[in-house]
């Protein structure tokens, strides 16, 4: 903080800026400043009443020190609102599903201008997968998909938005595509894999809207499908899991798709899903889908039946190049012999030139003595 203030007391003693704009950036200081005073303030009495030894002192400037300019994510400004505060979020409710989707850093911050305020919560996961189940555990029953993009989704009030590895939340406002595009071309570290193709498996057909729920752990499964045990599910294998609920006569079903690294895999795992009490299993390829309990026998069947594994194989093909082309090859000859034909004809002219004008001044060697026969003497 005291280097800005630095940096724009010397902008201002350099600048022949208005002073209505000197004072628009003193205003938006204020906050930022009290806020540093008052923490100083706090960190000064409790050194003054107690009996921390120098060592402890210094330890505790130190980790305060951090804290004091904490903004890891979000900017000072988006578009016409300045931030207000920031702080790190704590996740400790479900850490353990949060440590399944790697969680990296998070933080909320609070914005106001132009007479709205709004609070901001960004998470910074360690790929786009784990912001896609971030995403959809997160996302409110009540939400409409948004047009900010693919993995978007907006409520009366707000809107939770994916970008890469990122989670931005917006409570009490909704953000527009230029702020939007401006908040993200700041963001740090930011991943932009592909997203798993498991999603698409999951049928489209009576789904009910914003059920799904990408599992990538233990801990996730039991809080979204707990009726299938862990060790079934073998997540030590590489198995993740798309699961989702759907419309169907005689109640709701809840349908469980896990993914395995090959196909021999999900035949094993295939024996193990199908021992659990009253569960409807079908494998195809790779995936294995699950059904617990239905509801209605015939609806769980015919849901199954939506689940249908494709392979995708992509080839690698040869691009052709201008060396390919024969009309360019011929060309290229011609501007071959071309280039031969004008280096020997200059050279031709140089060496001979160079000769007659040696002989000329006489330094060159005599030309060879001719012999002349007159035969019509005889």
């Amino acid at each position: 903080m005291p280097r800005r203030i630095a940096t724009l007391t010397r902008f201002f003693a350099a600048s022949p800026a208005r002073p209505l704009a000197r004072s628009a950036v003193i205003t938006l200081l204020i906050p930022a400043l009290a806020e540093m005073s008052r923490r100083i303030a706090t960190l000064t009495g409790f050194f003054a009443a107690s009996p921390a030894r120098p060592l402890a002192r210094s330890a505790a400037i130190t980790l305060l020190i951090p804290a004091l300019t904490f903004a890891a994510i979000w900017p000072d400004a988006l578009g016409t609102f300045h931030r207000i505060s920031a702080k790190p979020v704590t996740t400790t409710a479900d850490q353990a599903i949060w440590d399944e989707y790697g969680l990296r850093e998070a933080e909320t911050a609070q914005y106001e201008g132009a007479g709205e305020k709004f609070t901001a919560t960004a998470y910074r996961l360690q790929d786009p997968t784990g912001a896609l189940g971030v995403f959809e555990w997160l996302r409110p029953a009540e939400s409409k998909p948004s047009v900010l993009g693919k993995l978007g989704a907006d409520t009366p009030t707000g809107s939770i938005i994916v970008h890469g590895n990122y989670v931005l939340k917006f409570e009490g406002y909704h953000p527009a595509s230029p702020l939007l595009a401006t908040l993200i071309e700041g963001l740090k570290q930011v991943d932009n894999s592909a997203l798993p193709a498991l999603m698409s498996y999951l049928p489209s057909q009576d789904l009910l809207p914003n059920s799904e729920r990408y599992v990538e752990g233990p801990a996730a499964l039991q809080k979204f499908d707990p009726g299938i045990p862990p060790s079934t599910a073998a997540f030590h294998l590489s198995a993740e899991a798309q699961v989702g609920a759907f419309e169907a006569p005689g109640g709701d079903l809840k349908l469980a798709i896990f993914n395995y690294p090959t196909p021999q895999i999900a035949m094993q795992q295939t024996t193990e899903f199908q021992k659990i009490g009253g569960a409807m299993v079908k494998r195809s390829g790779p995936l294995v889908a699950v059904i617990l309990s239905p509801p209605n026998a015939d609806a769980a069947e015919k849901l199954l039946s939506l689940v249908r594994y494709q392979a995708d194989i992509t080839l690698d093909e040869r691009v052709t190049t201008r060396r390919d082309n024969i009309g360019n090859l011929v060309i290229n000859a011609f501007i071959l012999i071309g280039i031969l034909l004008a280096f020997s004809t200059v050279g031709g002219l140089a060496f001979g030139g160079v000769r007659a004008f040696l002989r000329r001044g006489g330094r060159g060697e005599e030309a060879d003595a001719m012999i002349v026969l007159h035969l019509g003497d005889r």
